[in-house]
C-alpha cells in the first residue's frame, strides 16, 4: 500500500497489513542491494515512514537523502534498514525492530522474500531489466510494455499469504503499474491467495499516465492490466474524476517530469461500469498539489470495506 492509504487508515481503529514490493534495481536500495547482496528496502521505508507514530522531526530523519560525498543519493531509512538486516541477517526481524523503534501498530511485510528481478518485453519485442530502467525509461518513451516477468522466480512470503487470507478487503495500488504493483502481483502465489480470499478487491488508481510505463492510459486500461496480473476480476476501481488546475498541473511538470498527463476516464466506446465497479469521486487535496488525499481515499476505503 501507498503513502496515502496507509497514512489516511491508520487513524481509525482497523488493522492495517502493508505488503510491499521489494525489487529495487536503483537508486539508493539498489546500490544497497548491489553492494551488500541484500534484500533490497524496496517499498519497505515508505511503509514504515507512513505508519510510523513519532515526531515529524522523526520522518524528516528517515525521508532525508545524502546530497554530497560518498553517501550522495542515499537515503536515510535505506541505510538504517540494510545496516540492521546485516546486523541481524534476518529481515522480518529488520522490520519488527524498526517498527518498534517507530513505534507502528500495524504490520509491514515484503511481497517476497526471493531476490528476484523484474523484466519488461517491449511492443517491439525488446528486452528490459531492472525496475529503475522501467520506471524510468531510456528507450522509446512511447513504446508500450507488452509483458511483465521476475526472473528467477519469486513466491510469496508465508506472513503476506496470512494476511491476505485474514483480510476483509485488499487495496491495490496506487503505485506504479509495471515497476511497483507488477512486483507484487507476479509473485508465485500472490494471485492464487488473493483469489482464495473473501474480501473485496479494490484498486486505487494512479492519478498521472507515466512515460514508456502508462503513456496514454486510461482508467480502464490500468484496471484491464491489474485484472490480467490478478489473474480475476476486481470488485471495485476508485479513480479521480476531478480535473488538476492549471498551476498544478505546470508544478508537477517541473518536479514529476517522468508524470505526464491525468488519467482520464475513457471506455472508448465501451459501457464497462453497468455493474457500478468504477467510482469517481474528488481524491486531489484542496491545496492542488497532484497527489492523492490521504483522508478522502481512507473514508472511500472504509465505505467499502462495509458494503
Amino acid at each position: 500500500m501507498p503513502k496515502a492509504v496507509l497514512t489516511g487508515l491508520k487513524k481509525y481503529p482497523v488493522k492495517l497489513s502493508a505488503i510491499c514490493a521489494m525489487l529495487d534495481s536503483g537508486g539508493s536500495a539498489g546500490r544497497l542491494r548491489k553492494d551488500f547482496n541484500i534484500i533490497s528496502p524496496g517499498d519497505i521505508r515508505r511503509a514504515l515512514i507512513a505508519l510510523a507514530n513519532t515526531s515529524p522531526a522523526m520522518e524528516d530523519l528517515f525521508n532525508y537523502r545524502f546530497e554530497a560525498g560518498d553517501l550522495k543519493g542515499h537515503n536515510f531509512a535505506n541505510l538504517f534498514i540494510a545496516a540492521l538486516e546485516l546486523t541481524t541477517n534476518n529481515y522480518e526481524k529488520t522490520i519488527e525492530e524498526i517498527s518498534r523503534f517507530l513505534n507502528i501498530k500495524h504490520e509491514v511485510l515484503p511481497a517476497t522474500l526471493d531476490n528476484s528481478n523484474l523484466y519488461a518485453v517491449l511492443e517491439n519485442g525488446e528486452l528490459i531489466s531492472g525496475e529503475t530502467n522501467i520506471d524510468i525509461p531510456k528507450h522509446d518513451k512511447k513504446l508500450r510494455i507488452k509483458e511483465v516477468f521476475l526472473k528467477p522466480e519469486a513466491k510469496i512470503h508465508p506472513k503476506a499469504a496470512k494476511a491476505i487470507r485474514q483480510a476483509d478487503l485488499i487495496v491495490i495500488g496506487p503505485g506504479d503499474l509495471y515497476s511497483s504493483l507488477a512486483q507484487i502481483l507476479l509473485t508465485k502465489g500472490m494471485p492464487e491467495a488473493i483469489k482464495k480470499s473473501k474480501a473485496k478487491k479494490v484498486y486505487i488508481c494512479n492519478l498521472m499516465t507515466k512515460h514508456g510505463e502508462t503513456h496514454d492510459f486510461s482508467v480502464s486500461d490500468f484496471s484491464r492490466e491489474i485484472e490480467k496480473l490478478l489473474k480475476q476480476k476486481l470488485d471495485y476501481v476508485v479513480y479521480n474524476n476531478k480535473k488538476p488546475s492549471k498551476e498544478a498541473l505546470k508544478k508537477n511538470k517541473k518536479e514529476n517530469p517522468e508524470l505526464i498527463e491525468p488519467v482520464s476516464f475513457n471506455f472508448k466506446g465501451k459501457n464497462q461500469d453497468s455493474d457500478g465497479k468504477f467510482i469517481g469521486e474528488d481524491l486531489l487535496p484542496s491545496s492542488g498539489k497532484i497527489v492523492h488525499d490521504p483522508n478522502k481515499v481512507s473514508k472511500i476505503i472504509l465505505k467499502l470495506c462495509k458494503q
